[in-house]
């Protein structure tokens, strides 16, 4: 029942690896700076933040297009 999602730039893509990749880009602190949210700033990890973004929409929301605004296809800043 897998359908195409051809306008969902997150599409297969996993709340983990949104977080894994943009920690690896930016490090703790500069996704602090960027979303400001505690899981970020207090003794953070990817499985607090996981656990935080999965309750808060709105920092889910944050996080989501941080990732896409970094890593889509026409950001200055894609790997």
């Amino acid at each position: 029942m897998s359908k195409e999602q051809p306008n969902n730039p997150l599409h297969g893509v996993t709340l983990e690896a949104v977080v894994t990749r943009l920690q690896a880009h930016y490090g703790w602190d500069g996704l602090a700076a960027r979303v400001n949210v505690n899981c970020f700033k207090s003794d953070p990890s990817v499985k607090s933040s996981l656990k935080f973004l999965r309750k808060t929409q709105w920092a889910r929301d944050k996080v989501e297009q941080l990732y896409i605004s970094t890593f889509s296809e026409s950001s200055p800043w894609r790997k």
